[in-house]
């Protein structure tokens, strides 16, 4: 049967309690369905130092560190301070590979304003250090293109679990951003964003699943599991009329280009082409 190169979830919460609490199996199922890195992202400063201890222990793992605009009942401050600590302080542990997650969402309680102040520290510091973004984007995205367009990161990032108009995909790509793709393709109901990501270049792309949420179709009511992102390959690749294997090699290298990772091996592993 045809092979696929090992693939890598670029967007997980494997430190959430869903999967955490039987996290052995979760990589062991994730491992056997060629899934073998996983880029996890921080949500709260309450994460940080149990996920760089995952990370250091974890074979595969890489993380960042971020502020979800989900997360911001407390005073932001102290926990902005935290970040720009970790972020130049170094105690063997493996660095983060970006900063986020965070953005803003316009279907929540916190008024924008707040949201907007909390990411333009992490815009500031994203900057600063060179790192890649993680953006978290819900009827924000006009807003959010405003303020990368102001402060312009250097080294780009990605629009997690991207949902928007051809307009606005090839408008992030022109400021470096990627978009994620996860299991939102898998339902036919999401006609615009499955056209929109069939359309555009493979280079924009990235393959991610955050698990254990944004169920595929089929799987609705279960935990989502970073062994379902060969899954999305599949749907993407029969999207865009495109073979797995390839497309799968593209995405990898778009992973390791923007997060610096280690390449990964050409070692395929045997799986369902089809």
């Amino acid at each position: 049967m045809p092979s696929l190169p090992p693939l890598i979830d670029t967007h997980v919460h494997l430190d959430l309690p869903e999967l955490a609490h039987q996290l052995p199996s979760v990589l062991a199922r994730s491992r056997s369905a060629g899934v073998t890195r996983w880029l996890v992202p921080a949500v709260d400063g309450g994460h940080w130092a149990g996920l760089v201890a995952l990370a250091a222990r974890t074979p595969g793992l890489y993380y960042a560190l971020g502020l979800h605009p989900w997360c911001l009942s407390a005073p932001p401050a102290p926990v902005l301070a935290e970040l720009a600590h970790r972020l130049v302080t170094r105690t063997g542990a493996p660095a983060p590979v970006a900063i986020g997650e965070c953005g803003l969402d316009g279907l929540i309680d916190t008024p924008l304003a707040d949201q907007q102040w909390v990411l333009e520290a992490q815009l500031r510091l994203a900057c600063e250090h060179e790192l890649p973004l993680i953006l978290h984007s819900r009827k924000t995205h006009s807003q959010l293109l405003g303020l990368l367009r102001r402060y312009r990161p250097p080294a780009g990032g990605v629009i997690h679990g991207f949902s928007g108009s051809q307009q606005e995909a090839q408008a992030f790509w022109s400021l470096g951003f990627c978009l994620g793709v996860g299991g939102v393709i898998t339902h036919a109901r999401a006609a615009k964003s499955r056209q929109t990501l069939a359309a555009m270049p493979a280079e924009a792309l990235l393959l991610e699943t955050d698990a254990p949420s944004m169920p595929l179709a089929g799987r609705q009511g279960e935990s989502n599991q970073p062994a379902y992102l060969p899954e999305v390959l599949h749907c993407l690749a029969g999207l865009r009329g495109e073979e797995a294997g390839p497309l799968a090699r593209q995405l990898n290298a778009n992973a390791v280009r923007l997060f610096r990772l280690p390449p990964l091996p050409e070692i395929g592993l045997d799986t369902n082409d089809a």
